[in-house]
This record gives structure tokens, C-alpha cells and sequence, in this order.
């Protein structure tokens, strides 16, 4: 008699699978979020501890915001192209090995859901009944963690990328052009680390971390920034006049 999962379960997410790539997308969106913020927030201020000019402070935040959103999609692109590639490899080695010597590649299918727990002739049973539906299916989620219908997209990873950078790179931006010249900075500096504060929160959320720490590293992480580049800018700015 096959075992079989139960309904309430059959619905769940597994590694490799598209809840996989869901929290692949939404860490490629969190890190871009996340780097938009404080890689613009620490130029803005950086320049703003040079000079108050609206119009110098919005041309080096713009050039700054595409810069940035480019370089973050070519690298995450890249990145998860590469995994991709990997993926497709290790599919293709499991198929050669499918092809000339199923009898193997059967017992180390059964040997791997005795490791899970099963008995040896339950997972012999279970080994056998699912290689006869889809054997590289069950080979590639139980050996490799991959679905091979739904390997991760670098394109998607690559767009959510520049987005979520954006959108970060925005909030420092307009914090510190929109407000009048002697709260720019003040500004600009509550509004970075509020906007850290979610980012280092919904990041610890999808990872199961800690939220109060991860909060607190991106806070110290970027308050150091801010504070290293508005001295820079300040000390350029004083020796240019």
C-alpha cells in the first residue's frame, strides 16, 4: 500500500520549487531596496555637506539613482544567470545518468528516502512508483532541490533588482531636495534610517532571522555611513571655498 501525502499538505512549498524563486525574487528586492537606500542617501548627503544648491544636489541624486539601479540589475542578472546555468547543467547530468543506468540511479533514489525516514521497502516502493511519472522530477527535487519547471529567472531577479533600487534610492532623494535648506540634511538622515529600519525588518521576516538585530545592523551600518560621507563632503566643500 503507497503512502501518500496528505491533502493539507499538498500545497506546501518545497526547496528548489517556486518558493524557491518567490524568496529568491524577494531578496533580490530587498538587497536592491536596501543598497538604493543607502548607496543614494550616502552620495545626497555626501554632496550636501559641500554645497546646498537644489539643482547640484537633484543632478548628482539623479545620475546617482540610474547609476546605481544599472549596475544592481547587471549584477543580479548575472549572478542569477549564472545559478541558472548551473541548474540546467546538473539537469542535464541527471538525465545521462537516467538514461544509461536507471537501475542505479533507481536504489540511490530509494536510498535517499531512507535517509528522509522511510523504511527500506517503503522507499524502494516510493522510489519506483515515482520514477515511473516523472523520474528527473523526482531525482531533481530530492538530490538537487531544483523543480525543473520552474529554474530561477535572471530577468526577473534583474528587474526586481532595479525597481526596488530605485524606489530605496528615491526616498533619500526627495528627502533631500524637496525640504528647505537648513532641514535638508536632518531630514534626510531620519528618512534613510526609517526606510533601513523596514528594509532590515522585512528582510530578518522572509529569512526567519532576528528582526531586532537585523534592524540594528543595517541602522549602525548606515548611520556610519551617512556620518563618514557628510564629513567628506563637508571638508571638500570647506577646502574648495
Amino acid at each position: 500500500m503507497s503512502e501518500q501525502i496528505p491533502a493539507e499538505h499538498a500545497g506546501e512549498a518545497h526547496p528548489g520549487g517556486t518558493s524557491g524563486n518567490r524568496m529568491n525574487r524577494l531578496r533580490a528586492a530587498v538587497l536592491g531596496a536596501n543598497d538604493g537606500i543607502v548607496s543614494e542617501a550616502g552620495l545626497v548627503v555626501g554632496v550636501a555637506g559641500a554645497t546646498t544648491d537644489r539643482a547640484t544636489l537633484l543632478t548628482a541624486g539623479l545620475a546617482g539613482l540610474v547609476a546605481g539601479a544599472v549596475s544592481m540589475s547587471l549584477g543580479e542578472y548575472v549572478s542569477v544567470s549564472s545559478q541558472r546555468d548551473a541548474e540546467r547543467e546538473l539537469l542535464a547530468k541527471e538525465r545521462r545518468e537516467l538514461a544509461e543506468e536507471p537501475e542505479a540511479e533507481l536504489e540511490e533514489l530509494a536510498e535517499l528516502y531512507e535517509q528522509k525516514g522511510l523504511r527500506p521497502e517503503t522507499a524502494r516502493q516510493v522510489a519506483e512508483e515515482l520514477s515511473a511519472v516523472d523520474a528527473l522530477g523526482a531525482h531533481a527535487e530530492t538530490e538537487l532541490h531544483i523543480d525543473p519547471d520552474d529554474l530561477v529567472n535572471p530577468l526577473t531577479a534583474g528587474t526586481a533588482s532595479a525597481i526596488a533600487f530605485v524606489l530605496g534610492a528615491l526616498l533619500p532623494l526627495l528627502a533631500i531636495t524637496l525640504p528647505p535648506t537648513d532641514a535638508r540634511v536632518l531630514i534626510a538622515v531620519l528618512v534613510t534610517l526609517l526606510a533601513l529600519s523596514l528594509t532590515g525588518w522585512l528582510s530578518a521576516k522572509a529569512g526567519g532571522g532576528s528582526q531586532r538585530r537585523a534592524v540594528a545592523r543595517v541602522l549602525i551600518g548606515g548611520g556610519i555611513a551617512l556620518a563618514i560621507t557628510y564629513a567628506i563632503g563637508n571638508l571638500t566643500g570647506a577646502a574648495v571655498n
